[in-house]
């Protein structure tokens, strides 16, 4: 009786080792499939973390909103995003509360309010990358950000009920994944 109930408990570890990973890349393969594809405009560094390795550190130019509401001074909040005439996102308004309006929404920390405008910093501002390739990336971007055009370098970030995932960074249309491979050949 008792390795009966050893073998079940074991059976069941070995289930929630399985299901509870395949439920977290379910859950942000679902939001890719079915969110809305954001592009936002990007302003890079390249720092090192020696627990995390080697990403690019991402600032948007996204980063206020206008707002009704004076008391919202360092809370989160939650900005609300839709596309301008050139497919880039930007921030319409924000809220303390969830608005019912369909549109879509990042929850952020707000750094202070002025003039019915409060400014923030997204979430997704980490991408990682392959330790080999990081640096390459990070002055691609930097060059990238330099040049007069003004859409060349952003991060496509997939948005659905909240929730978000930073798919990739592209510079002139091109991933920087390969970007970089190109550069590194």
């Amino acid at each position: 009786m008792n390795k009966i109930i050893i073998t079940i408990a074991f059976v069941a570890m070995l289930l929630a080792q399985w299901f509870v990973p395949g439920q977290m890349i379910y859950k942000q393969e679902e939001i890719i499939r079915k969110g809305v594809a954001y592009k936002f405009r990007t302003q890079p560094l390249d720092p090192s973390d020696p627990f995390r390795g080697k990403y690019i550190s991402l600032n948007y130019e996204v980063d206020k909103a206008f707002t009704k509401d004076t008391t919202i001074n360092y809370n989160d909040m939650y900005v609300y995003i839709a596309k301008d005439s050139a497919g880039f996102a930007i921030a319409t308004h924000a809220s303390k509360t969830l608005d019912k309006t369909g549109q879509d929404y990042v929850k952020v920390r707000s750094h202070g309010i002025y003039n019915d405008t409060v400014r923030f910093n997204l979430p997704f501002n980490v991408y990682y990358m392959d330790e080999n390739k990081a640096y390459d990336a990070e002055v691609v971007v930097r060059q990238a950000r330099r040049d007069t055009l003004i859409n060349n370098c952003y991060g496509l970030v997939y948005i659905k009920e909240g929730r978000w995932v930073l798919a990739d960074v592209f510079v002139d249309d091109i991933s920087i994944k390969d970007y970089v491979e190109e550069i590194q050949k």
